[in-house]
């Protein structure tokens, strides 16, 4: 299938400013909502007169379960943090839901990630006294900080010194009872950024959750703090050096991510295609001449006619993509080529040979396992190239050069329109290597399949002949260069996949078990 997830990740956001915080929460999990999610909770500080108290509200289910709670609770403020988690320690229970509570109930956190040690800090500080109330990875860690809290009265060095005994990768937002107007917000491997807005702060995992409120924004990149609060944004490394962070504008805005009268995002997203393919290529194809011009390229372009050897490594859809090229690169450029799961990739001894050029493809720009790859493959010395959809995403941030898709948006699980767009650029990267030859020619399998009494749906350019014979129906698309097919052949397909699944009662902006970008391991 060529409509594959990209992989799986919890959403955060976090609010400081003067309007009700539960409802800015809730809001903003609503845009996240397409990444997945098996519960979702928030936690307020109650800063009313003496009271300065943490109130939480969690629940199994859709964002919708916990408005209905939320509506129960009546919980106020005007700072807090949000959550939807995937389980990954711990079944979905209302426990084990986000936010975590430490002992005392003075300090709130919500994480995306995995604390690898987290048995040994469990164990550690069950030893001192202190009761664990879920199964989760991320308890450990709010533990861990609300003890170093209670013996240091120090909150931003309790932060510290407990992330420097955490062992794997982290996002977070805390909230301190004792700080009522603060949120404390800090990543290692998993993406977070800030957005300042007009009288308030907010801290997201994705710029669609704030997008609402701002588009002006902080990118954190690893073993980056920021405190949110009345000073301002102040940001420090987890070693406590100060930092001077820029203002970047959000490249997205709020009506690429509403429905705008579509029944569901994926559908809007495939009739996006025609404009996303569009904004793909233009500026950068002299249809004249043929000329492939990429900016994000130009640095680097005499090089391009010296590399050896391509590696493309992705996971998910944009690995399918990669597949697509692999004969792109190898017809077009002549240049032998081999594409890689990045998480197989991440986990082994790759060769990386002198003259390598290693293209790293993601839409988020956030894949956990990508940026893995991409880390491993710098290391051992290939030029990296980013193929990303996000703009500022961590991938797009660490690569030496590369093409951004300019799809907008994809808020569907299912990709569709990224897909389409990364084969484009690919297709232009590969272009600007070499000359325009054709695909072999493709082996047909339409009889074996009518011989064992399937249904044969035919996609092709024309139906006529022995296609016509052969298959149940045919479905026609515009005729096309073969070695750029998948462009238009993977339309038809969405469309099916699309509808079929409707049919059958299925939620398909959020397929079960299933999210849009993996930032755990």
């Amino acid at each position: 299938s060529l409509i594959f997830t990209e992989v799986r990740m919890c959403g955060i956001i976090g609010y400081v400013g003067r309007g009700v915080a539960s409802d800015v929460l809730i809001r903003g999990l609503r845009r996240l909502e397409y990444r997945g999610y098996d519960s979702a909770g928030v936690a307020v500080i109650d800063n009313a007169p003496d009271q300065n108290r943490i109130d939480v509200c969690k629940t199994v289910g859709r964002v919708a379960d916990l408005t209905g709670k939320l509506a129960d609770d009546a919980v106020a403020g005007a700072v807090g943090i949000a959550h939807t988690r995937w389980a990954t320690h711990g079944k979905p229970s209302d426990e084990n839901a986000h936010p975590h509570l430490d002992a005392t109930g003075r300090v709130a956190l919500v994480h995306n990630g995995i604390v690898e040690n987290h048995a040994a800090i469990r164990r550690f500080l069950e030893n001192q006294g202190i009761a664990f109330q879920s199964e989760t990875d991320t308890e450990a860690l709010v533990q861990l900080i609300g003890f170093f809290y209670a013996e240091t009265g120090d909150l931003l060095a309790s932060v510290r010194h407990a992330l420097r005994d955490v062992q794997g990768t982290y996002g977070i937002a805390l909230l301190c009872s004792d700080a009522p107007h603060t949120l404390i917000a800090t990543r290692r491997g998993s993406p977070l950024l800030v957005g300042v807005g007009d009288g308030e702060l907010l801290v997201a995992s994705d710029g669609s959750a704030i997008v609402a409120h701002t588009q002006r924004v902080i990118y954190l990149d690893d073993n980056e703090m920021v405190t949110l609060g009345p000073d301002g944004v102040q940001a420090s490394t987890i070693d406590a050096e100060p930092l001077r962070k820029e203002v970047d504008i959000l490249d997205i805005s709020l009506e690429e991510i509403e429905l705008d009268g579509f029944d569901h995002h994926m559908l809007k997203e495939i009739y996006e295609q025609p404009e996303s393919l569009q904004n793909a290529m233009r500026g950068r194809i002299n249809l004249q001449t043929g000329e492939v011009t990429l900016g994000g390229l130009a640095n680097i372009s005499r090089e391009l006619a010296r590399f050896q050897k391509v590696l493309l490594t992705a996971c998910g859809t944009a690995w399918h993509a990669g597949l697509v090229a692999e004969y792109l690169f190898e017809e077009l450029a002549r240049v032998p080529t081999d594409v890689e799961y990045a998480s197989e990739l991440r986990y082994r001894n790759p060769i990386v040979e002198d003259g390598t050029m290693a293209i790293v493809i993601s839409q988020s720009g956030e894949t956990a396992d990508t940026l893995a790859a991409l880390r491993e493959v710098k290391m051992k010395g290939a030029t990296a190239f980013g193929v990303v959809n996000t703009v500022g995403s961590t991938i797009a941030r660490e690569t030496d050069a590369g093409v951004y898709l300019h799809a907008g948006p994809e808020i569907g699980v299912a990709s569709t329109k990224a897909f389409t767009s990364q084969v484009a650029v690919l297709a232009m990267i590969a272009t600007g290597m070499g000359r325009r030859r054709h695909l072999s020619p493709e082996r047909t399998f339409i009889a074996e399949v009518k011989g064992r009494g399937g249904r044969v749906i035919a996609i092709a350019n024309r139906a006529e002949g022995e296609l016509r014979e052969l298959a149940d129906a045919v479905l026609q698309v515009p005729e096309t260069p073969a070695i750029l097919s998948p462009l238009v052949t993977a339309i038809p397909l969405q469309l099916i996949a699309y509808h079929a699944a409707v049919v059958r009662g299925c939620d398909v902006d959020k397929p079960r078990n299933l999210a849009k970008s993996v930032t755990v391991e």
